[in-house]
């Protein structure tokens, strides 16, 4: 009897593993043919058998594996291979595979090393990520214009800044002196070149009066 299986095998974690077995005999395969798994930890600890076929597959009585191991062998083809489900790092360690085929009955064991890596983190989108990005991100750009646009305006030359008509502004408030002086520029005239003190008096008032009402 020849038995032999992958010396190592690699799988992440929450995923399903195959456990090749194959054999040759000398002898004709019939329904006595045996299969045996056995698991030894890798923290250390003796080999436990786990899973046992003769015929057919016998329930997994270990708390370790109960529920997780398929048989997928096929006797008349050689293939003695369980699969393991849902592995998890607890199940690093060597898995060894024995088979008995009456009479042929002396063989050797076949291991495989079996190691269990973290599942890594992967990074999607989901349907609240994908609302976010469609709603925050036009947003987002809207208000980077609005305040950049504010930024220019504020900075910008005075001339082009607009200002409230109560508002004084350092260096403005001369030149709206001037003007409200240059607008109250008297208004007389004199319709000879020549007149008396009473007309010049009379001439002053007539002249007061406009400047107050009219100019």
């Amino acid at each position: 009897m020849s038995v032999w299986s992958p010396a190592e095998v690699s799988v992440v974690s929450g995923s399903a593993v195959s456990l090749s077995c194959s054999f040759s005999s000398s002898s004709r395969v019939t329904s006595l043919m045996s299969v045996d798994w056995k698991f030894k930890p890798q923290s250390g600890g003796p080999a436990k058998l786990f899973f046992h076929f003769s015929s057919v597959a016998y329930p997994v009585e270990d708390e370790r594996f109960r529920g997780r191991v398929k048989w997928t062998g096929s006797p008349s083809g050689g293939d003695a291979s369980i699969q393991l489900l849902n592995a998890t790092q607890n199940d690093n360690g060597t898995f060894s595979c024995s088979v008995r085929n009456p009479p042929d009955i002396q063989g050797n064991t076949a291991q495989t090393v079996l190691t269990v890596t973290p599942k890594r983190v992967s990074l999607t989108l989901t349907d609240v990520g994908v609302l976010l990005v469609c709603v925050v991100g036009p947003s987002a750009v809207v208000t980077l214009l609005l305040l950049s646009r504010i930024c220019c305006c504020s900075e910008g030359p005075p001339a082009l800044q607009h200002h409230s008509p109560i508002e004084v502004i350092a260096g403005e408030e001369y030149f709206y002196t001037q003007t409200q002086h240059k607008h109250s520029a008297s208004c007389c005239y004199f319709k000879d070149s020549e007149y008396d003190e009473d007309e010049y008096m009379t001439d002053k008032l007539h002249e007061h009066t406009i400047t107050e009402s009219q100019c």
